[in-house]
């Protein structure tokens, strides 16, 4: 799921994607979700690796707010160094701005 340009709150296609990835993990008994938050190449190391930690425990949050259980989650953060789509620093490409959902089972 994408985030708009230095947010980590959730937006609605954003929200459905958790919604859909909360009802397949809780069908099938998820043994291990893992949240991964990322982001696009502007601003510093220091405040990217903050930003994608922000995105990522969004996403966990809304996941265990839809019922995944704690136990399974595992959260972790990349800022800038993950990129999707390959960048020169400081470009604000969408596809970046980023976290994913693994589910394991």
């Amino acid at each position: 799921m994408y985030f708009p340009f230095d947010q980590s709150v959730l937006t609605a296609d954003a929200q459905s994607v958790v919604t859909e990835a909360a009802k397949y993990a809780n069908a099938g008994h998820a043994t291990k979700i893992v949240v991964v938050g990322h982001t696009d190449t502007s601003g510093s190391v220091k405040y990217n690796i903050k930003l994608s930690e922000r995105r990522a425990k969004a996403v966990a949050d809304a996941l265990v707010s839809q019922g995944v259980p704690q136990s399974v989650l595992g959260v972790d953060w990349k800022g800038k160094s993950q990129p999707a789509v390959a960048t020169g620093d400081g470009v604000k490409e969408p596809l970046n701005r980023r976290s994913t959902i693994s589910i394991n089972f």
